[in-house]
């Protein structure tokens, strides 16, 4: 099992490389980790490799940078061969209100982790994972989104619509893929406990460690699920919130409790 994950540093991502360690130890398994902290993946790939004797190599880097990302790809294709499974996991989020002209700076930060990131991401695996499936060799790319780009949210106008526009990106993706052989999964999280989520001043309903969440979404994975929401108690309410008319929502979601503004760079 070789798998590639962004965003790796911390939070779903450091749980998502923790869960492929275990689950496949012993079988060969070798995991790429790119975020920007260097330090804290050197962290991570030390303990990865210490509990579980797994290849592993790091990779600092900045998913707004497709060039990085190119090169990332180039060596762990070189190092490891095609990978099974990429992740696009980097995310970033901030309160914003379009009446702030000093928060035009953090929606295009959101805009360019969020959704370009992902592109930046996927893009030089796709040809290798082509040329790979013509053996039989299916390959997956999974992009992590929210339940927050279901419906937009007061004060997370950033955050929503650029998680709105990964859903949408990744159902293209998914249907472009399909021509050759390789699967798409689009992973909505609700509530996960992360270092971005610490910071909410608002009660989260049906908050999940995680470790949890990152088995599940493994699990999805391997079931080759299309779109998924966890946990599955989010999945409903995230039925529930498309089926509310605009007129209600107005009335349901203007005195919600904004997000955390939060310094991006």
């Amino acid at each position: 099992m070789k798998v590639f994950i962004t965003g790796a540093s911390s939070g779903i991502g450091e749980a998502l490389a923790h869960e492929y360690a275990q689950r496949y130890r012993g079988e060969g398994v070798a995991i790429g980790l790119a975020a920007r902290r260097a330090d804290a993946l050197t962290a991570l790939k030390d303990t990865l490799q210490r509990q579980y004797a797994i290849d592993c190599k790091i990779y600092p880097l900045d998913v707004r940078h497709s060039n990085a990302l190119s090169l990332a790809a180039a060596d762990f294709i070189a190092q490891f061969g095609v990978p099974d499974v990429v992740i696009a996991n980097a995310g970033v989020s901030s309160g914003t209100l379009t009446e702030n002209m000093e928060d035009t700076a953090a929606f295009q930060i959101v805009f360019d982790i969020n959704v370009l990131g992902m592109v930046h991401t996927f893009q030089p695996f796709i040809q290798a994972m082509r040329e790979a499936g013509s053996t039989g060799r299916r390959a997956h790319l999974v992009g992590i989104a929210s339940v927050a780009g279901i419906r937009g949210l007061p004060g997370a106008g950033a955050y929503s619509a650029s998680k709105a526009a990964a859903i949408a990106y990744l159902e293209s993706l998914r249907v472009e893929m399909l021509h050759h052989g390789i699967a798409v999964t689009t992973i909505a999280p609700g509530y996960i406990r992360t270092p971005m989520t610490a910071i909410n001043p608002y009660r989260m309903p049906f908050l999940m460690e995680a470790n949890i969440a990152a088995h599940k979404f493994v699990n999805a994975i391997e079931a080759k699920r299309r779109f998924v929401v966890i946990p599955w108690q989010m999945g409903w309410v995230a039925r529930l919130m498309r089926l509310i008319p605009p007129v209600l929502w107005d009335c349901l979601a203007k005195n919600a409790p904004h997000k955390s503004r939060v310094h991006l760079d």
